[in-house]
């Protein structure tokens, strides 16, 4: 029998929604329980849930969860009535330095890519989740993607959606997210010198496109807006990654990981002591 568990989580991480016929939408959420440990919530229909169950990045909740055994990765965890979510308090950025988030965020840091590579193929260790310092950041980069979902996908998840809507839901109905028409990703060097390009797959920088894009209609401009902040403001600050990898790649892939969250406070200044 899979134990039950009532946790306490600070979520630091939200990915933009995917499509998914079994789950209709997914949002990847994870963050670090009150023993400093990574762990990562799957599923949750976040967009879903009641608005009283709906949480903020660096907001600690509570929720009962059990082991995921469909996932092999050691963080992954599944919870039980993600609606009956507790929300609880908020970290705010308490200055520019984030003192109070780094002390949560920063306990385990790696700068070695290969290291955390090799800890993520490792079957005793099985890494999934990890807060990353690069040494430079080197690039910023934008691929245009096709901008709408898979038609056989979504045909599937219409056809559910009408099935599931003969029965009484205890979730809140939602409209079928916007695809990102763009791949933004980060190009850095760890501290041995490697150089890696990685997708960045935030709930933020989906968000901030869209934001641009509705007020402007250009997609030069909503493009624009997402390089000004994470490339000119994001390069002036003490930049963190937060690396995930995703259950498909992680064993199959030389490199795993993907860019789940960017942790960006001002660089703290230099003890006198």
């Amino acid at each position: 029998m899979v134990e039950r568990l009532r946790i306490k989580v600070l979520i630091t991480v939200k990915t933009y929604p995917s499509l998914s016929v079994k789950y209709d939408e997914l949002v990847c959420t994870a963050g670090f329980r009150e023993n400093g440990e990574w762990i990562r919530l799957y599923p949750i229909p976040f967009r879903k849930l009641n608005q009283e169950a709906q949480y903020s990045k660096y907001q600690w909740i509570e929720l009962d969860v059990v082991k995921n055994t469909s996932d092999f990765r050691k963080e992954s965890y599944k919870p039980i009535e993600p609606d009956k979510i507790s929300i609880g308090d908020e970290i705010k950025p308490d200055g520019k330095d984030w003192h109070k988030r780094r002390e949560i965020c920063l306990k385990k840091v790696y700068n070695d890519l290969e290291s955390l590579i090799l800890e993520a193929k490792n079957e005793h260790i099985l890494t999934s989740l990890a807060t990353f310092k690069p040494s430079k950041l080197i690039d910023f980069k934008v691929k245009r993607v096709i901008d709408d979902w898979d038609q056989d996908k979504l045909n599937q998840l219409i056809a559910e959606r009408r099935q599931l809507n003969l029965f009484e839901e205890k979730l809140q109905p939602i409209d079928i997210v916007n695809k990102l028409p763009y791949k933004f990703s980060y190009t850095f060097e760890d501290i041995k010198g490697k150089q890696s390009t990685l997708m960045i797959e935030d709930w933020e920088i989906g968000a901030l496109y869209w934001k641009s894009f509705q007020n402007s209609h250009d997609e030069a401009k909503a493009v624009e807006d997402v390089r000004k902040k994470y490339w000119d403001e994001f390069t002036k600050r003490d930049i963190y990654l937060f690396l995930g990898t995703t259950k498909e790649h992680h064993l199959k892939s030389r490199n795993p990981f993907i860019i789940i969250g960017v942790f960006y406070p001002s660089h703290t200044p230099p003890s006198l002591f």
